[in-house]
């Protein structure tokens, strides 16, 4: 004890401070704010715990001053006593808080005007918190102990009463912080999803209400309906200034237009009109997620789409809330309904910007319902894309349609357990980019960490040139000159450059003879390799889709004298091209033209590469005839003669090229009327030329 004061002085002082409102009220809410902060630390998320932390932090900020000014004010009260434990304990509970202020001033600011919280600052705020907490209790407990003994020994018992009193105030404040979080629990609750079927939904296959979304294979977690918003807001990733990037890239994404293709409305309206809306669904689970588990294609909507999901089609939150998959394909999945933080889908400014801020600083419920390891499987992917039809569908029996999975898997990119030389899915059509999103880094992939600054490219590259100029999205004029490029191999992806070797990934060869004698027989070979696709060249729906050998021979002079594989002024391919494609038939040996999968029952025509194989496509010469300048080229293209003019000069030049376009022009025309003018680009994904020198010698 200080010589300075008498024993009534050192009372007075202690009364004095143990009555001190300053103190009385920051450790109040200093109780509050640790009370809270375990509760966000080691509790479950709940709408409770989002507000308690909206309510610590609010708090925390108006601390801050008051603090402050009486922590400046007891350092210097007792500056000039003895250095015990207490004091010594009592400095170190200052300089600890003083690490917890500031670290929590820094995970505010990264929560209201960044994009991420630093996992650092987390892991400082939270140890700092434990800290103070066994300090102030060192601290604190043997100065109450002592000081309550020296209460009850003197006469007035001012200094217990000061104590009780200060013990009071401090509950009481850390209880109304506690009342005011119960209350905005009780008034302001997350958005309230409506997820029930229309009265009307109709379930006629066999399960019935037990199949409610067949004849897709997806499924809900609940096995009911979701609210349509519940699994869309796409635009919310973006706006948040979280996922930027990743938006703009998702944005022109075939995932994104899925619904919105307009070769898909008009091939599913033709479906309707001919099976009823409700076998649209067979299409949903992969193109219109959000309409089918909303029960949007159902009878009496004339879209058979929400307008949600006719804008987002595979939306961010669709893929992201699937939780179990299977590789069945036709959509084989589960999903899940997530729990949205408590300002989402609210409008206004205040709203959105409490949301975001939420979802920053409490981000460990976004990442563990919204991100799991078995989004980075290919089998992930082949839950859509692996297609079949069945009985259920065209009333005959099972057939097999599309099957990227599948192709890869028997393919020489899949070494099961062995990531350093398998190529998966998205390796290739998610390559790694730059990237300052929350999302960048991975250390569950062997050649990734945890900062690398990297995140995976969510344009999904693939071989759709026509529908992000057609339906004017932002960024799509961008999209599709990169699709182009990836269609010619001109993408790079350094991460598997040891693995996928540089060049186109179909290209073709050119196998010629030297030399051509008029009056007898030439064969020009073209040799085309599935060098670097995961799964057959072309791939996906190959009633639609054309890929040909075109090929084109002149003379020295510049004249053509003989084509195969090129395009009419009306955008049909020649007659008699060498075609990768499929030709499916109905039941009754019909050609299937108009996309009409669901009469499908097999194929009378299939020609595609596997990875790693190769075609070689024959053609003839017959250098018997004679062609004049003015002649035209012959129309067939497959083992046709070729006429050598009788004043050829010198050296065939011959030019081989494979084409690629998404649609066939007969089925625009007819979803979209020949004097519409719409046509699929073509892009060329190879070309190679050679010359053949002509032997006079025969003439």
């Amino acid at each position: 004890m200080s010589t300075r004061f008498t024993r009534e002085d050192w009372i007075q002082r202690k009364v004095e401070g143990w009555s001190s409102v300053p103190a009385r009220v920051v450790t109040g809410i200093t109780v509050f704010l640790a009370a809270s902060g375990l509760l966000l630390w080691g509790g479950p998320f709940t709408v409770f715990g989002q507000h308690a932390l909206l309510v610590h932090t609010v708090l925390g900020i108006l601390l801050l001053g008051p603090l402050l000014v009486y922590l400046v004010r007891h350092l210097g009260a007792y500056r000039e006593y003895p250095l015990t434990h207490i004091k010594v304990s009592g400095w170190l509970s200052g300089a600890v808080l003083a690490v917890c202020c500031l670290s929590g001033v820094v995970l505010t600011w990264e929560g209201a005007a960044g994009t991420r919280i630093s996992y650092a600052w987390r892991t400082v705020h939270v140890a700092t918190t434990f800290g103070l907490l066994l300090l102030l209790v060192a601290h604190l407990a043997p100065l109450i102990l002592r000081q309550r003994k020296e209460a009850l020994e003197a006469s007035a018992g001012q200094v217990g009463a000061a104590m009780r009193g200060y013990a009071r105030v401090a509950l009481a404040l850390c209880a109304g912080g506690l009342l005011v979080t119960g209350i905005l629990t009780a008034v302001v609750r997350p958005v309230a999803f409506t997820n029930t079927f229309p009265a009307d939904y109709e379930t006629p296959y066999e399960g019935g209400a037990a199949r409610p979304f067949a004849p897709s294979l997806g499924s809900t977690e609940s096995g009911g309906a979701y609210d349509v918003r519940s699994l869309t807001g796409s635009a919310s990733c973006g706006t948040s200034g979280c996922h930027q990037q990743i938006y703009k890239e998702w944005t022109p994404s075939a995932h994104r237009y899925a619904s919105m293709d307009v070769g898909f409305q008009k091939i599913q309206s033709v479906m309707a009109q001919q099976n009823g809306p409700v076998s649209t669904r067979y299409c949903g689970g992969c193109h219109d997620p959000s309409s089918l588990f909303s029960g949007t294609k159902n009878l009496g909507v004339d879209s058979l789409t929400s307008l949600a999901g006719y804008q987002e089609g595979v939306s961010c939150l669709v893929c992201h809330a699937i939780r179990q998959t299977d590789v069945k394909g036709n959509a084989s999945y589960v999903i899940a309904q997530p729990e949205r933080y408590v300002f989402e889908l609210r409008d206004g400014r205040a709203a959105k910007f409490l949301s975001d801020f939420l979802i920053r600083t409490w981000p460990g419920h976004h990442v563990e319902s919204l991100s799991r390891r078995m989004f980075k499987t290919p089998e992930f992917c082949g839950a859509c894309h692996k297609q079949f039809i069945d009985q259920e569908v065209n009333k005959v029996g099972w057939v097999q349609l599309q099957n990227q999975y599948d192709n890869w898997r028997a393919s020489r990119w899949n070494h099961a357990g062995d990531p350093r030389h398998t190529l998966e899915c998205r390796e290739c059509h998610m390559p790694l980019l730059a990237s300052d999103d929350p999302a960048s880094g991975d250390e569950t992939d062997f050649n990734r960490t945890a900062g690398d600054g990297r995140h995976r490219s969510h344009r999904f590259l693939g071989a759709n040139q026509l529908m992000p100029k057609l339906l004017k999205l932002e960024g799509g004029e961008e999209h599709t000159a990169l699709i182009e490029k990836w269609l010619r191999g001109e993408v790079a992806v350094p991460e598997i450059a040891d693995r996928w070797r540089e060049g186109p990934a179909v290209p073709i060869e050119l196998d010629l003879p030297e030399s051509a004698t008029p009056g007898e027989p030439v064969t020009v070979r073209v040799r085309v390799i599935n060098n670097k696709a995961g799964h057959d060249f072309p791939t996906g729906p190959l009633d639609i889709i054309q890929a040909w050998i075109e090929i084109r021979v002149t003379d020295e002079l510049g004249r053509e004298v003989f084509r195969s594989g090129g395009v009419d002024e009306k955008h049909f391919i020649q007659t008699g091209t060498y075609m990768f494609k499929a030709e499916p038939i109905d039941r009754y040996g019909n050609l299937i033209d108009k996309h009409n999968l669901w009469e499908m029952v097999g194929v009378r025509f299939r020609r595609t590469l596997f990875p790693g194989s190769e075609e070689v496509a024959p053609f003839t010469f017959d250098c018997s005839s004679v062609v004049s300048k003015r002649s035209p080229p012959p129309l067939e293209g497959t083992s046709a003669a070729l006429k050598v003019p009788e004043d050829a000069a010198g050296a065939l030049r011959v030019h081989a090229q494979l084409n690629y376009r998404k649609f066939d022009q007969y089925l625009l025309n007819f979803a979209f009327g020949e004097d519409s003018g719409l046509t699929s680009p073509v892009t060329v994904v190879s070309a190679a030329e050679g010359v053949i020198r002509i032997d006079g010698s025969g003439r």
